[in-house]
């Protein structure tokens, strides 16, 4: 969908949700000290030689707090799965018993909680400079208007406050959306 300021907000707030989606799913991908099914559903593995995304071949559950299983849908699949779990960046051994998957996860080191805490920090100052990027080019589409005759001066005004509103309540979600993340990451 292209901006024209007759469905400018609407698109702004499509192109906000979008990366506040996608920041909120990398967040899940962090790893903090308790199980999650989201630490490994985007696990690409091979499978009958295609990549395919772990969550497609198998059932991933959280039975205990500190552990996840990971039921294949086909057996076969189980030597090419710890694979792929082993060469993630995850840092973490699967134990298999032909049926099965488990990963236990470890406590994390107060280092390595510092560490995520950067990564989470550094993944929302890109969503909040997504969030500005998308707010210029609305801007721009707003102005182009109101030189092209299509808006009025005051209709302008009223486009960019309506824009920067738009912006202020996402840059927010990201906030609040970061802070409950590094306080689950600071959680022993």
């Amino acid at each position: 969908m292209e901006p024209t300021v007759d469905n400018l907000l609407d698109y702004v707030d499509k192109k906000m949700s979008d990366a506040l989606e996608a920041m909120k799913k990398d967040f899940a991908a962090v790893r903090t000290g308790k199980a999650s099914p989201g630490l490994v559903e985007g696990i690409m593995v091979e499978y009958y030689g295609t990549q395919t995304r772990l969550r497609d071949i198998a059932g991933i559950t959280t039975p205990e707090p500190r552990l996840l299983v990971i039921q294949p849908w086909d057996q076969n699949a189980i030597k090419n799965i710890e694979k792929a779990i082993q060469a993630s960046a995850l840092g973490i051994s699967p134990v298999s018993d032909g049926r099965v998957i488990r990963l236990p996860i470890p406590e994390l080191s107060e280092e390595r909680r510092k560490d995520l805490s950067k990564v989470v920090h550094t993944r929302a100052e890109t969503a909040r400079v997504e969030m500005r990027a998308v707010r210029r080019d609305a801007n721009n589409v707003a102005k182009q208007g109101q030189k092209n005759s299509k808006i009025t001066e005051d209709d302008l005004d009223q486009m960019m406050k309506d824009i920067q509103e738009l912006t202020d309540d996402f840059i927010k979600q990201i906030d609040t959306a970061m802070a409950a993340k590094e306080k689950e990451l600071m959680q022993v």
